[in-house]
């Protein structure tokens, strides 16, 4: 996996992601994300979280951006430590809040705000289709930040009320909420 934009542009990691129950989202998706979000963000205003952390591929994106603090959040030990390491590797681990935790205590337990959510859960959760309801309905979200979820195409968010748009990359759907 590489890192596609920013000060750590082209930096490459290489998660065992056939040992962990995670679904890494593509390069070419997340750079598509990530395009789209430079248009909303100024990254090194905001705080963020990433929820499902996996890799550490979306908060390694937002720190090459310019993001200063990102909050990540996984259960899986085995993902902690790689990015710990990794973390440690770029020279991002002061940036870096390392959270192992499920992601719904997490929410339901933090006093933070953030600038920006990404949720990126394992297609299979049962949960997916309340997960925005979670972070809205618990005020984590700074007033207008963006929450985005990636989700599988049988989960559809268009007629959710804070649902104001999604981008579609082959399997891959980016629905974005704001609060």
């Amino acid at each position: 996996m590489r890192i596609s934009g920013g000060a750590l542009k082209g930096r490459t990691f290489y998660p065992p992601a056939d040992k962990w129950p995670t679904r890494p989202t593509t390069d070419i998706a997340r750079e598509g994300l990530f395009n789209t979000l430079t248009n909303f963000l100024a990254y090194e205003e905001i705080v963020a979280l990433d929820l499902f952390g996996g890799s550490g591929a979306h908060s390694y994106e937002l720190i090459s951006r310019g993001c200063e603090k990102v909050y990540y959040v996984d259960l899986h030990k085995p993902c902690h430590l790689f990015v710990e390491k990794t973390a440690q590797h770029l020279q991002i681990r002061t940036k870096m809040e390392l959270i192992r935790m499920d992601y719904a205590q997490y929410v339901m337990s933090t006093s933070l705000k953030f600038g920006y959510i990404f949720a990126g859960p394992p297609y299979p959760l049962k949960e997916i289709p309340g997960i925005p309801d979670l972070v809205l309905s618990h005020s984590i979200l700074d007033t207008g930040g963006i929450l985005v979820l990636e989700h599988h195409p049988e989960h559809r968010f268009e007629q959710h009320p804070n649902c104001w748009k999604t981008k579609q990359y082959g399997q891959t759907i980016f629905s974005f909420f704001k609060g």
